[in-house]
C-alpha cells in the first residue's frame, strides 16, 4: 500500500496495540506478530456491549435518551452481540451469572448519565474511523467512540471507558489513548482538538486532557532515541523485524507527558 506521493506505508498501529508495545514489548509480539489466540473476557464484552448501548441512544432523538430508554436498549443489544459471537453465550457457568454480569452492564449505564446529559448532545460523528500516515510511513488508525464539534468550532475527543477509574499517578497512561486520537485528527484533518474527555462509567467519572501542537507535533531527537531503544528490546524479545514498533516508540512517546506511570513487569521478568 503506499500514498499518493509515493510513500510507503511500512506498518500500522492502533491505539492499543501502542499501549501493549509501551507497556511490554513481549505482550506486543504475541499480539500483533505471533497472534495468539485470546479469549475473551467478560469484562471486555462488557465494555462492547456499553459502547453498543451507547451508541445505539444516539439513534434516538434528542428528548427520548433517558436513562429508562439506555436500559431498554441493553437486552436487545446483549441479543445483537450473542447472534454475532454466539462464544460469549459460553462466559456464563450459570444463568444467575449471565444475570449479575447484565446487572453491572445496566449499573454503568445508568451512571453514565451522572457525566453527562445526552439529551443537550448532538454528536458530530460516532464510532469514527481515523487514519493518519506519519512522515516515518507509520499508518495510525482507530475508531474514536465519539466527536463534538461546538458551534464556535471547538472539537472534543470522546472515549467511554468501562473498567475502574484511574488513579492520579496512572491517569496520564490512561489518558494515551485520548492523544493518540488528537495525534491521529490532527495529521489527517489539520484540526488539533480543544480537549479529550475520557467518561469511565464504572466509577462515574471522567478526565480530559487538552492535546496541543507542542504534545502532538514531531518527535525530538531524545524521543527518536528512546524510540529506536524501545524498537531493539522488542525486536530481541520477538526475533521479527518490528518497523512499527520503531516508528511507535518516536512518536507516540513524544505525545504522552514526561510525568507517565512506569510501565508494568513483562511476563518475561524484565522491565517492559
Amino acid at each position: 500500500m503506499t500514498l499518493p506521493e509515493e510513500r510507503t506505508i511500512i506498518g500500522a498501529l492502533s491505539p492499543s496495540r501502542a499501549g501493549d508495545f509501551m507497556t511490554c514489548p513481549l505482550l506486543y509480539r504475541f499480539r500483533v506478530i505471533d497472534q495468539l489466540p485470546e479469549r475473551p473476557s467478560p469484562a471486555a464484552v462488557r465494555g462492547t456491549l456499553v459502547h453498543a448501548v451507547l451508541e445505539r441512544l444516539y439513534d434516538l432523538p434528542a428528548a427520548a435518551r433517558t436513562v429508562a430508554a439506555a436500559r431498554d436498549l441493553l437486552e436487545p443489544e446483549w441479543r445483537r452481540l450473542l447472534a454475532e459471537e454466539p462464544e460469549y453465550a459460553g462466559l456464563f457457568a450459570t444463568d444467575e451469572e449471565r444475570d449479575a454480569w447484565l446487572a453491572r452492564a445496566r449499573e454503568m449505564i445508568e451512571r453514565y448519565f451522572t457525566l453527562e446529559d445526552p439529551r443537550r448532545l448532538e454528536p458530530a460523528e460516532r464510532e469514527m474511523y481515523i487514519e493518519a500516515v506519519l512522515d516515518s510511513g507509520l499508518l495510525l488508525r482507530g475508531y474514536i467512540d465519539r466527536l463534538d464539534v461546538a458551534p464556535t468550532g471547538e472539537v472534543r475527543i470522546v472515549d467511554y471507558k468501562t473498567g475502574s477509574a484511574p488513579g492520579p499517578e496512572f491517569e496520564a497512561k490512561a489518558l494515551f489513548q485520548m492523544k493518540f486520537y488528537g495525534l491521529a485528527l490532527w495529521r489527517a484533518r489539520g484540526v488539533v482538538p480543544g480537549c479529550s474527555s475520557s467518561c469511565t462509567s464504572a466509577a462515574g467519572r471522567s478526565s480530559g486532557t487538552s492535546p496541543t501542537r507542542r504534545t502532538s507535533g514531531p518527535p525530538s531527537a531524545r524521543s527518536r532515541r528512546s524510540g529506536r531503544r524501545s524498537t531493539a528490546r522488542c525486536a530481541r524479545a520477538s526475533g521479527e523485524p518490528a518497523a512499527p514498533a520503531c516508528a511507535t516508540g518516536a512518536t507516540i512517546r513524544r505525545s504522552a507527558p514526561s510525568s507517565a506511570a512506569p510501565r508494568r513487569r513483562c511476563p518475561t521478568g524484565s522491565r517492559g
